[in-house]
């Protein structure tokens, strides 16, 4: 789809690139880490993703600090019923019309852009739906007996529905990212309202440009050397388990989620697919708001996401509790202690599996403070087992 570049930057730090635009994306916004990564996914795969959520929730900010920080031209507007081509894709050359000839003035309109913004996505009438269609999916403004090959790379949609009208499902589709954006949680208030303050004050200045056209091109491209190789089989699973659960994936939506996996890749600094890639799944799967907490349900249980590790060292540390209970109640010798100490070395290793290759911080953590406690207890045991 798009043209092919070169540069001197090696791999690696072209995915330095990406993993730095992903936190310049986020800094200035609380609580939304997924929905920058979604935007930054969308944008080192040349797809478009759509916003779903109730308004203030940051969707028309992120989307324009992300062409900020690609100094990039960039398209906003608020679908109406009403609104009409001219809006979107610039009015009629009068003076041509009157020579014979058919031709926009396309100026500062969505012809022009490379990023895109536009609100409400879903109020799009007939008047305008089939042309933005053709803009997404070919890159091409038919108007008239003219074709206007456009820039578009990204379009990022937004709107607080998901569309039920069937002429929509075209528009619905061409989304390859859905994300749905819920209001922060009330520990997050606090963190908010200094953010807010800061920006009514006027103290959050325009981004530094992070990285490139030519660079996000090349990060493209890059996208088809990531080895997909170690998680097909697991992907072939939870497309199965998906089906099984009535979660339809469309055969052309299958071969984009590849596009996907890849990128979360290259976020990470890898040119080879883990499973941990495969979360990506949660914001390319779902399709009605419920979906995505049944996918996300199906990622936990099936992958090696954060969230499951985080509660199976939960569930561990619980039973290291208990053990300690025990063993305070246990006098010296007794030979429950022994199988007590057993346990806790395969805990101990159970652990150590689980956090292998994990680079997360809270995870390491956690792993440290149940560690500790399977330590202190152990450490107690030897002492009543006189060890």
């Amino acid at each position: 789809m798009f043209n092919r570049v070169q540069n001197d930057k090696s791999p690696e730090e072209l995915m330095k690139l990406a993993s730095q635009f992903l936190t310049e994306l986020e800094s200035p916004f609380v609580g939304r880490h997924e929905e920058a990564l979604v935007i930054t996914l969308a944008l080192l795969t040349g797809e478009h993703v759509v916003l779903i959520g109730e308004p203030g929730t940051a969707k028309s900010a992120m989307a324009r600090r992300s062409a900020d920080l690609l100094d990039v031209k960039f398209f906003k507007y608020l679908l109406t019923k009403f609104t009409e081509p001219s809006e979107l894709f610039g009015p009629l050359d009068i003076r041509a019309l009157r020579q014979g000839s058919y031709r926009r003035i396309t100026t500062g309109k969505l012809p022009e852009a490379e990023i895109a913004f536009l609100d409400e996505i879903f109020n799009a009438n007939s008047a305008v739906l089939n042309s933005i269609l053709s803009i997404m999916q070919e890159r091409v403004l038919y108007d008239g007996y003219t074709e206007i090959k456009v820039p578009l790379w990204t379009l990022v949609g937004a709107s607080n529905r998901v569309p039920e009208e069937p002429e929509l499902e075209a528009l619905y589709d061409r989304f390859l990212f859905r994300q749905n954006v819920k209001p922060l949680d009330e520990e997050a208030w606090e963190s908010l309202i200094d953010a807010a303050w800061k920006l009514e004050m006027g103290n959050v200045e325009r981004p530094p440009k992070v990285m490139g056209m030519e660079d996000l091109r090349m990060l493209n491209s890059l996208l088809f050397k990531v080895d997909l190789t170690p998680v097909k089989n697991k992907l072939l699973r939870l497309f199965m388990i998906m089906n099984e659960k009535e979660l339809n994936i469309s055969d052309r939506r299958k071969g984009k989620i590849l596009k996907a996996v890849a990128a979360h890749a290259l976020l990470n600094g890898r040119l080879q697919a883990t499973e941990s890639d495969l979360v990506i799944l949660k914001y390319t799967v779902p399709r009605d708001v419920d979906d995505f907490d049944k996918v996300n349900t199906i990622l936990i249980e099936e992958l090696k996401t954060k969230e499951r590790i985080l509660r199976e060292l939960e569930e561990i540390a619980a039973n290291v509790r208990v053990s300690e209970r025990s063993v305070a109640q246990l006098e010296a010798f007794d030979p429950r202690l022994l199988d007590i100490y057993k346990n806790l070395k395969v805990a101990k290793g159970k652990i150590q599996s689980l956090v292998q290759d994990v680079e997360d911080e809270e995870i390491r953590r956690k792993a440290e403070e149940v560690n500790e406690l399977i330590e202190n207890l152990t450490q107690e045991i030897m002492i009543k087992l006189n060890m």
